[in-house]
């Protein structure tokens, strides 16, 4: 891949891949749709500090899931989903379990989070600025948290870090400038290894 000068993305291994690829890439790596896991128990969408430290200059998209976002709303997605299995071992339909989650969601205050820039903070401080990316997920998830719902709320997501003290050079690298560095690093390593065997 580093000698065809495509990305390598790791946002969907698991944690021993996430070390295998570190030690066989010559070029930077890309977590398109990531976060940070110091606490949270999903390790194939969520970097340790560890792997954060070791991205080698790539970049860590923030996935704005609140599930991934947040570990309150983490715990009340797996409390949910237990019960929804608790209920289809039970032999309820799929009818029954969809009016069974309408009900419970009202209940639900916590799903809703707001910390995405917090992810961003984090990133920054174990990482780096310079590996702070905006990755979303958009098209993958189906919650969004408030005040991030689409892509045009992303000025008010600058604004957000521009309010909590990231420069405007800070800004400028999360919005795009710190993805097509990488872009162009790999593209760089593709050039001057074209020469190489491809096997």
């Amino acid at each position: 891949m580093n000698r065809l000068g495509m990305l390598v993305d790791l946002s969907h291994v698991n944690d021993q891949d996430h070390v295998d690829a570190l030690h066989t890439t010559r070029a930077p790596v890309i977590f398109s749709h990531s976060s940070a896991r110091p606490r949270e128990s999903r390790p194939q969408r969520s970097r340790l500090d560890s792997q954060l430290v070791a991205v080698n200059r790539g970049v860590v998209m923030v996935n704005f899931n609140p599930g991934f976002v947040s570990e309150a709303v983490r715990v009340s997605d797996d409390s949910v989903n237990a019960r929804l299995d608790r209920l289809a071992a039970a032999g309820a339909d799929s009818a029954t379990r969809a009016d069974s989650l309408k009900a419970w969601e009202p209940r639900r205050h916590v799903r809703r989070s707001r910390r995405s820039p917090t992810k961003f903070d984090y990133i920054r401080r174990i990482a780096g600025v310079d590996c702070v990316g905006l990755g979303s997920d958009f098209d993958g998830i189906t919650e969004v948290p408030v005040g991030v719902e689409d892509v045009s709320k992303f000025p008010d997501l600058i604004a957000e870090l521009l309010r909590r003290g990231w420069t405007e050079a800070d800004v400028k690298k999360v919005a795009g400038l710190n993805t097509l560095r990488v872009l162009r690093d790999a593209e760089r390593f593709a050039r001057e290894n074209c020469g190489a065997s491809l096997t």
